[in-house]
């Protein structure tokens, strides 16, 4: 058996990540040998990373009762490690917002991104990967067209999802499919939309191949 987490970053209907979410839930729901779980970012409302949290830790060294929202910071931790500890294969589902991640991803990574969880540092002081045994899939759209070589150096979605979860956690990447360019396509907007969706799709069935 084979766990899968979805990580869901889009709380927009109409979301073209949103909708490739949907499609690979789709395909992927009647396939033998999966346990597939959706880690919502938005609906899990995670609270922000900061300074609560590390207080709480420094309570519960001395057994002292924490706040409300020292709480939440260590459930919110829990809530999200719990998750990726678990999963054979992770898979991200979001899109670019102002170039960038959505906030609430972002907490989902903060709260996972830890010396002594996702990675450590050895005797010479180098990072070592953690979490070698797991592997992960990109989904992603953004409007603009950002693979073109003017725009490359301005994404910082897509590269910084592999940079943490492939370079740092040290997952191997398994799959990708980006959608893009449709906000600024016009009337071809559709047909780029539909093309993406069969690549999910496509991404989605072959883990029967895998199961099988």
């Amino acid at each position: 058996m084979k766990n899968i987490l979805v990580v869901k970053a889009n709380n927009r209907p109409d979301g073209i990540s949103t909708k490739m979410y949907e499609t690979f839930m789709a395909g992927v729901e009647n396939i033998e040998g999966l346990n597939v779980s959706t880690f919502d970012v938005f609906e899990e409302n995670l609270t922000y990373f900061g300074q609560d949290l590390f207080n709480a830790f420094g309570k519960m060294q001395n057994g002292e009762e924490l706040t409300a929202i020292e709480q939440a910071s260590v459930e919110s931790m829990n809530k999200a490690r719990e998750a990726l500890t678990a999963a054979d294969i992770v898979v991200f589902a979001f899109p670019l917002w102002n170039q960038t991640i959505p906030a609430a991803l972002q907490s989902f990574i903060d709260y996972t991104y830890g010396a002594g969880y996702s990675f450590k540092y050895n005797e010479q002081g180098q990072l070592v990967s953690l979490m070698t045994d797991k592997k992960y899939i990109v989904l992603n759209a953004r409007g603009g067209v950002y693979s073109s070589p003017a725009m490359a150096s301005m994404e910082m979605a897509v590269n910084y999802i592999n940079n943490v979860i492939g370079a740092v956690y040290g997952m191997e990447k398994i799959g990708e499919v980006i959608i893009e360019g449709h906000a600024a396509a016009g009337d071809k907007a559709h047909e780029i939309i539909a093309e993406g969706l069969q690549k999910v799709a496509e991404l989605a069935k072959s883990f029967q191949v895998v199961t099988a």
